[in-house]
């Protein structure tokens, strides 16, 4: 059994493929697993607690791993450490989620910049067989420039510093819980601080048509594009791809913004996971 794994910081898509046929067997969801905010224990507890891999786990004989947080070879080897134990049987292999992104919407030999826009974000040139990037992530709280915990917190601290129109900030209070002491203990004490950032992005992109949610939307479409993109020479001579939530969501923003600055739009995907099973069945 092959399993295929795109792991996100808000969750994972599984899905088992037979590793003679390429048949696909089962597919799954768990929390995310990304391993630069959560401990061995908190990742051991969300594979234990799903029925499907716990009932395979002895069956598995190649994991593929692409994963939020994974850039670093720490990180990396944190996790197939983990993996080994619960899969013993398996041959693992971890990488970080941009080469999801890249083989699920980049043919080999193409070249292209591959962009992540979901909970998080990230921006890779590929050449048709190596992924380059001339940014390193230091997280979210520092980068993540367009992404879904970006524009969360940009939403909270809008509200806060009362820069929200009235209006929008009477709505935004009665679908969130926006008391000082529930974000502190989201933000400080639980795990996921950045999931819990990006579940405030539905608020934006539910009333994107507002005038204050376009303008913050541009800003920070723009904003990624500066800082990630545009570091590339190449950036306006190969197509543009994107991967995630947000990207989906807020398409018609992004190609506006993508047309502004002379960027060619390739293929967006809001789950990677379809593409990443075609390029691992024809490696069966």
């Amino acid at each position: 059994m092959i399993l295929i794994v795109d792991s996100g910081a808000t969750k994972s898509d599984w899905i088992a493929l037979d590793d003679k046929s390429g048949k696909e067997l089962f597919i799954t969801q768990t929390l995310g697993l990304s391993p630069e905010v959560l401990t061995r224990e908190v990742i051991e507890d969300r594979l234990a607690n799903n029925f499907e891999l716990a009932q395979n786990r002895e069956k598995v004989s190649r994991l593929h791993f692409y994963g939020a947080g994974c850039g670093t070879d720490r990180m990396k080897r944190f996790l197939k450490d983990i993996f080994t134990v619960y899969f013993p049987k398996a041959v693992i292999e971890v990488k970080e989620d941009t080469y999801a992104a890249v083989y699920a919407t980049t043919k080999i030999d193409h070249q292209g910049i591959v962009c992540i826009l979901g909970t998080g974000s990230n921006c890779s040139y590929y050449d048709g067989r190596q992924t380059f990037q001339k940014v390193t992530s230091l997280g979210y709280i520092l980068m993540d420039d367009g992404s879904g915990n970006f524009f969360g917190r940009k939403l909270i601290r809008d509200y806060y510093f009362n820069k929200m129109p009235q209006s929008l900030a009477i709505k935004f209070a009665k679908e969130y819980n926006l008391e000082a002491d529930a974000i502190k203990e989201n933000l400080y004490k639980q795990p996921n601080p950045n999931t819990y950032l990006a579940t405030f992005a539905r608020f934006i992109i539910e009333n994107k048509d507002h005038p204050y949610c376009k303008g913050v939307i541009d800003k920070g479409l723009q904003q990624y594009v500066n800082n990630y993109i545009m570091q590339f020479e190449l950036a306006t001579k190969v197509p543009v791809h994107f991967v995630g939530s947000i990207a989906y969501y807020l398409k018609d923003e992004l190609t506006a913004v993508m047309d502004r600055n002379d960027l060619r739009l390739g293929v967006i995907r809001q789950r990677p996971i379809e593409g990443l099973v075609e390029f691992h069945r024809e490696t069966i």
